[in-house]
């Protein structure tokens, strides 16, 4: 039977990619965008299934409106992808204060509105999957990508929590979190101008990424995603890409092995009574 899906940013990338992909198989998309008029191609092969909306994820009211829109004119949703985000390269001190505050609005605060406003959407028709566009960014850390990373890590924090809490009444999660993918991702990600302090440093992630790099497939990765949210039982956290996983598995046993290392200084500021209990 098609499902429908709600996805945001679906004007391109993996937005778009996953549409495409669902409107091929037969699916329904509810698909917003700031600027939707760019899915009209779309539309005209594909009529009502596409059903589009204007939305800038920042705007939390417009977003509550456009999601019950939605689920009123399509009768259900099945599945809603948290897609929209973008990125900035360079130094955290280059960093305007307007543009850390947008960037954490649209990645961070956008996604954990949009979870907001979908769980009860999704409790009154008996359930549903919330799948969030995440990162292996979401383990790992590179300088020159803080403001990213702070999003795709506090998105994660949410998650670990927001999942269980919703978990009773049918509705699932999912975090996808990929590697480095051949995507539009990084021609649309801006850059900061280099303070002097900051010239010539190798180190720090400016302008594009290399294409070497890019070894993930974006075809690949929305199918990927397709298959997630066909899945009853989907996996809480949906790794894609060899580099993925190598990378979050390295860096997750580095943390492990700094924990473990602490095993008996960390018990020194325990209370005196505690400390006398477990004796």
């Amino acid at each position: 039977m098609p499902a429908t899906w709600f996805i945001t940013g679906a004007s391109r990338g993996f937005g778009r990619e996953l549409t495409e992909q669902l409107l091929a198989r037969g699916d329904r998309v509810a698909a917003t965008a700031r600027r939707p008029e760019q899915l009209d191609d779309l539309a005209q092969v594909h009529g009502e299934r596409l059903w589009t909306r204007a939305l800038d994820v920042t705007d939390t009211a417009g977003m509550r409106e456009v999601a019950a829109a939605a689920f009123h004119d399509l009768g259900r949703v099945d599945v809603v992808v948290s897609n929209a985000g973008y990125g900035i390269m360079g130094a955290a001190e280059e960093l305007t204060d307007a543009e850390v505050e947008l960037l954490l609005a649209t990645n961070l605060t956008a996604s954990i509105n949009l979870a907001r406003i979908a769980a009860p959407l999704l409790r009154k028709q008996g359930g549903g999957t919330i799948m969030q566009v995440s990162s292996m960014g979401a383990h790992v850390a590179f300088p020159g990508f803080s403001m990213y990373h702070a999003s795709k890590w506090g998105v994660e924090g949410f998650f670990e929590a927001f999942a269980p809490e919703v978990r009773p009444f049918g509705i699932k999660t999912v975090l996808v979190e990929p590697g480095v993918i051949a995507t539009s991702f990084y021609d649309a990600a801006l850059s900061t101008t280099p303070l002097p302090e900051y010239e010539g440093r190798a180190d720090i992630q400016r302008g594009d990424v290399d294409p070497a790099i890019r070894i993930g497939d974006q075809a690949k990765v929305a199918a990927a995603m397709v298959r997630a949210g066909d899945q009853q039982e989907p996996p809480r956290r949906l790794i894609l890409g060899s580099d993925a996983y190598r990378l979050m598995r390295d860096a997750i046993s580095d943390r492990l092995a700094a924990v473990e290392a602490q095993r008996d200084t960390a018990a020194v500021t325990d209370a005196d009574w505690y400390t006398a209990a477990s004796a």
